[in-house]
């Protein structure tokens, strides 16, 4: 077999790579996988700041149950390459459809144990043992999840249109945050704080497993992917996809990687920390944070599909290095802003950093695709956006919590800044694919 280069190429008959699935079921099953999988993996984050922490870990300090909360959160970020290694092995030796079908299931499994696990006061240590591990099938779940989400959507994309169809997965993780915090919010003002911290909080994990069931019908109507049927056709599949991308194509998984980072900085400070944060040193009640979470995320979800077209039109490269440019400066604004404690400047705080983050999502469904060839396209866009997450996201709240303790509120954002920085270098080393065939 010949060497796979790292620029995707067209196969020589392009009759071969007509679409077998029509573009609205591309779109909804694409979009429900991601929005499914990420409701479940935000349905955790929520859960870390606010009672995770007390319900599963020794009763000591307050402070040291949060940040053992956050630690647990960032296990499924260090099992997410795992997963991304795993799921994107099979998505590239047997397809992708059957594998998005495997991924959401094993984290619809791990989401919805959560909800039954008993707490430290019942089982003692073994409680934050078996959470670990479903927290790590969560991260093995999702690490297989959006690579192939984002390969249905892009491999059966129009020409010119990949950025646009690449945007739909992008939008699965607003919706799936805008309904985790928002059934976290419902449930805040209906229940009182003993019943949420009892038992309350438990709803939406075990809710997760009516929404899997419906992600696994939409995704079970699928065909798979063209550009993969004609990969099988030419024999153009490698043994091991995971020893290929490293040895053959290291330079686009370290672009593609640090590219992520600023992304996951300004996602999961401006969620998980800065909910922990608004709750317990600015006495923000729980329903009115979520509340300013669920309106910032609405321009999270309106930047996506911004930034998507854009970079159809412009290019990728000038997109996402404004995004990052933007994203740099703004962290600059949290002490001034989040930290004045006035609900009108907290709610733009967490309005900017979203929708930022939003603008910097858009186009990366596209990106990352592009920057492998088709043998181990499914694995190197999982590995790399799994590795942008360990980078920028896995340990995040826990560092920012660790700053915020020493030095305050602008050392928070330093890190936001510094984690833009990366990303800006990133991008502007990478070659526009925004007219690469695939």
């Amino acid at each position: 077999m010949s060497d796979q280069s790292s620029h995707p190429t067209p196969h020589s008959n392009p009759a071969q790579l007509a679409p077998t699935n029509s573009p609205t079921r591309v779109a909804v099953a694409s979009f429900i996988g991601t929005a499914i999988e990420f409701f479940d993996f935000y349905v955790f984050a929520t859960a870390a700041a606010l009672v995770i922490g007390p319900t599963f870990f020794p009763h000591d300090s307050s402070t040291a149950q949060t940040l053992n909360a956050f630690l647990t959160f960032g296990i499924a970020f260090l099992a997410r390459p795992i997963g991304s290694a795993l799921f994107g092995h099979f998505g590239d030796r047997i397809g992708r459809k059957s594998t998005l079908v495997a991924s959401l299931l094993v984290m619809g499994i791990s989401t919805t144990l959560i909800g039954f696990l008993p707490g430290y006061d019942s089982i003692g240590t073994l409680a934050p043992i078996l959470l670990c591990v479903l927290r790590f099938g969560q991260g093995i779940g999702l690490g297989g999840e959006w690579g192939g989400a984002a390969l249905l959507a892009t491999e059966n994309a129009p020409a010119g249109k990949r950025a646009w169809f690449g945007m739909f997965p992008q939008l699965g993780p607003s919706i799936g945050f805008l309904l985790a915090n928002g059934l976290f919010f419902g449930l805040a003002l209906s229940l009182s704080d003993e019943q949420f911290k009892s038992w309350g909080w438990r709803i939406p994990f075990v809710l997760s497993a009516v929404l899997v069931i419906v992600g696994l019908y939409v995704r079970l109507k699928l065909h798979e992917s063209p550009v993969f049927m004609a990969a099988v056709k030419h024999k153009e599949q490698v043994k091991f996809p995971i020893a290929t991308i490293f040895s053959r194509h290291f330079k686009p998984v370290l672009q593609g990687s640090l590219a992520m980072v600023v992304c996951y900085a300004l996602f999961y400070i401006s969620t998980v920390f800065s909910l922990s944060y608004g709750v317990k040193n600015l006495h923000f009640t729980k329903p009115e944070f979520l509340g300013l979470l669920c309106l910032a995320v609405v321009f999270m979800g309106l930047a996506t599909p911004i930034s998507a077209w854009a970079s159809d039109k412009w290019g990728r490269k000038p997109v996402l290095m404004l995004g990052a440019l933007c994203a740099f400066l703004s962290g600059f604004a949290m002490q001034p802003l989040l930290g004045s404690g006035s609900t009108l400047l907290v709610a733009l705080f967490l309005i900017i950093e979203l929708f930022l983050m939003g603008f910097t999502f858009g186009p990366m469904g596209a990106l990352l695709p592009e920057i492998f060839p088709t043998a181990v396209r499914y694995t190197g866009a999982s590995i790399s956006y799994n590795i942008g997450g360990i980078i920028g996201a896995s340990i995040a709240p826990f560092i920012a919590q660790m700053l915020v303790e020493r030095g305050g509120l602008s050392w928070v954002g330093y890190y936001v800044s510094a984690a833009a920085l990366l990303s800006f270098i990133a991008v502007t080393s990478m070659r526009e694919t925004r007219d690469v065939a695939l």
